[in-house]
């Protein structure tokens, strides 16, 4: 039995580790952080790390390890939420591309070809530049630019998958188009398109982090990550704490997804 069983890949491993202990972080911090994240106190400016306030304080006297931990949530959620509006809408396009083809398939690719040719994280932009800035404006310009990847990929895995046997011995015993769609085939390509959520995930938290950084992304008093290390860059040398937390939780989220998603795909045989 053991010699049957594949063992799991390193990263696969690492990632999951770096990924849960990330998860558990937000969740405590949903329920609980040791101080009012947007509190501030005059007395505790630029505090070093202490027993009191393991992470230091910012600029404002606030408790970096509270914020760290709302703003964890925070960029979390946006991903999360970027995830299922790209990788939703993303799906069903390309599902329904690669398993029909046909006209329906070259209007959409050629659309989707055309979107691709420009950097996401530019159309991102200007969807921000016109609807302005904001946590759901973030969310819903990121989504909607991440479709085509997720179309491509899904597009890709049906078209590899609509001929074989299985889903041939379903048309015959009179099985709908639906049905081979969601149930015989999709859960086929669950490997693939897991990895590419996991892909889609870490490029929203990147994105999310970089233009709260740029102050367009999440604004006050929403605590983000991006915005924690943009406030603290002038304060490198002085108060390195205020910098050097928030972009370990980036790091680490970031990375940890990375790895898993490297790991779904070897796991998988990619």
């Amino acid at each position: 039995m053991r010699k049957d069983r594949k063992k799991m890949p390193g990263n696969l491993f690492v990632g999951a580790s770096l990924a849960g202990f990330m998860l558990l972080f937000l969740l405590i911090g949903l329920l609980y952080t040791p101080y009012d994240p947007d509190a501030m106190s005059g007395g505790a400016k630029f505090a070093a790390p202490s027993l009191a306030h393991l992470f230091g304080c910012d600029q404002f006297g606030r408790d970096i390890l509270s914020r760290v931990m709302k703003g964890t949530g925070t960029t979390f959620f946006v991903g999360l939420a970027t995830v299922l509006i790209g990788g939703g809408a993303g799906l069903l396009v390309g599902a329904f591309t690669g398993y029909f083809g046909g006209w329906l398939d070259e209007v959409l690719m050629r659309f989707n070809d055309a979107v691709v040719s420009f950097p996401s994280i530019l159309l991102a932009l200007v969807f921000i530049s016109i609807l302005g800035p904001g946590k759901y404006n973030v969310i819903l310009a990121l989504g909607v630019v991440f479709i085509p990847s997720f179309a491509r990929m899904t597009r890709s895995e049906f078209i590899s998958q609509r001929e074989m046997d299985y889903v041939k011995s379903a048309r015959l015993m009179g099985a709908s188009h639906l049905r081979i769609i969601f149930v015989h085939i999709l859960p086929n390509t669950l490997p693939t398109i897991l990895a590419t959520a996991a892909i889609g995930f870490n490029n929203a938290v990147l994105a999310e982090a970089g233009m709260s950084y740029l102050g367009i992304g999440v604004q006050p008093p929403d605590a983000s990550l991006g915005r924690m290390l943009s406030e603290s860059q002038a304060y490198l040398a002085t108060a390195p704490w205020c910098a050097l937390f928030p972009g370990v939780a980036v790091i680490l989220l970031a990375l940890g997804f990375s790895l898993l998603s490297d790991g779904l795909q070897k796991k998988g045989g990619k």
